[in-house]
């Protein structure tokens, strides 16, 4: 068996919320509460939320966090870094490494810093991972200063861009895509090089 996975869109960016669901047991995670609480409330059908997660702290990740808490009671996950730097409560620290238990199946956290410093990913474990605002078709997350830009390169290079091509990554806002899709235009523009003061929106090509 594995997760089945049930994407919402909500809120003005708009934004990718998830939903995690084994239905063996009927347990569930909601992925990135954004906004629109009754939204993603309504796709539980009739599942036990086990856990809230959190890939990173920027509001449009967070914005139904509280609400989606108090109608589900379930424990809130996020790195400690981006609870500290956005003033987020959080019950169990998401930290690199941390296997997160849904029902019967298992996913992982993977601490992918960047566009945030607690940014975060979800491995479901079957080639399929939610990166947040790490990564997206055509190119990576925002970052705000070179020095982020550069922690999102050290990122892409030792870790993204080393999982298998057939990994499909799900991000917070547009489409998903495959490792293998964007490989070639990652290595290329790793090869040309970038100004030393680059960051902000940026993409591959």
């Amino acid at each position: 068996m594995a997760f089945t996975l049930i994407q919402k869109i909500v809120g003005s960016w708009p934004m990718n919320a998830y939903l995690l669901i084994d239905q063996a047991t009927a347990s569930s995670a909601i992925v990135d509460p954004g906004a629109e609480a009754e939204a993603i409330l309504s796709l539980l059908a009739g599942t036990r939320v086990a856990a809230i997660l959190v890939t990173h702290g920027h509001i449009d990740h967070v914005g139904a966090l509280s609400e989606v808490k108090e109608a589900t009671n379930a424990p809130v996950y996020i790195n400690p870094l981006d609870a500290s730097t956005f003033k987020l409560d959080v019950d169990i620290p998401l930290e690199d490494g941390t296997i997160i238990s849904i029902g019967e199946e298992q996913l992982r956290a993977i601490h992918t810093p960047g566009h945030t410093p607690g940014m975060t990913c979800l491995d479901l474990g079957d080639s399929r991972i939610l990166v947040g605002d790490i990564i997206f078709v055509g190119g990576p997350g925002k970052t705000w200063s070179r020095k982020d830009f550069a922690t999102t390169m050290r990122t892409m290079q030792e870790i993204v861009f080393t999982w298998p091509d057939e990994t499909r990554f799900y991000p917070g806002h547009g489409p998903s895509g495959t490792i293998g899709q964007e490989r070639l235009a990652f290595e290329a523009f790793v090869a040309r090089g970038w100004p030393r003061k680059l960051h902000g929106d940026v993409t591959w090509e």
